[in-house]
């Protein structure tokens, strides 16, 4: 055991020294504490990604002269006037949905309360001290556009709507607008054959 000892002591010095280099060099980057396998993730697995010349929206931009693109602009923002002192009406929005009695006793339908299974959203607006013939009602996809002498209402839309076929209503004796458009589902663009 005593031949042992002072070799191994060595050993184990040279070996101590031969680790604590390999980690300097591996700490440069990283936290000194962490272990090598806490540093390893999910994106270690497999070979490396190949790094492809990737064309970014910033470089686009940067590029062309726009400022920015059409997606970025939300719309009905060519609407907002900042400087319009016309204060905005009170207004509420409610979802509806079209519920038979197959879907209320039966569930056929697989329609359930969530705001997903809506057919259609009524928007209720206040306007007091107005006449129908005063409003200019315009209605986008996922926008809706009011202007009357004393308001003005840029709102947009929580779901996008098939605009054209919308109705609205005004009721004189409630000094109330109410506007139906239908919500456009995902399934609508389906193409069943």
């Amino acid at each position: 055991m005593e031949g042992l000892g002072v070799s191994s002591v060595q050993q184990l010095q040279a070996l101590s020294a031969l680790l604590s280099t390999q980690q300097e060099d591996d700490d440069d980057d990283e936290c000194e504490n962490v272990s090598s396998y806490a540093r390893l993730g999910p994106g270690h697995i497999g070979p490396p990604p190949k790094r492809e010349k990737e064309v970014t929206s910033a470089y686009i931009k940067k590029n062309s002269k726009d400022i920015w693109s059409e997606e970025e602009v939300a719309e009905g923002s060519q609407y907002d006037d900042h400087s319009d002192p016309r204060p905005q009406p009170e207004y509420e929005i409610i979802l509806k949905q079209n519920v038979g009695t197959e879907d209320l006793f039966l569930g056929l339908n697989g329609k359930d309360p969530s705001s997903m299974c809506c057919d259609a959203m009524l928007v209720k607006i206040k306007l007091p001290q107005t006449k129908a013939k005063e409003v200019a009602l315009d209605v986008k996809e996922k926008f809706l556009d009011l202007r009357t002498p004393k308001y003005k209402l840029g709102l947009h839309l929580p779901y996008p709507t098939h605009s054209g076929g919308g109705k609205a209503q005004f009721f004189s004796e409630r000094e109330e607008l109410e506007v139906t458009l239908p919500i456009k589902h995902a399934e609508d663009f389906l193409i069943v054959q």
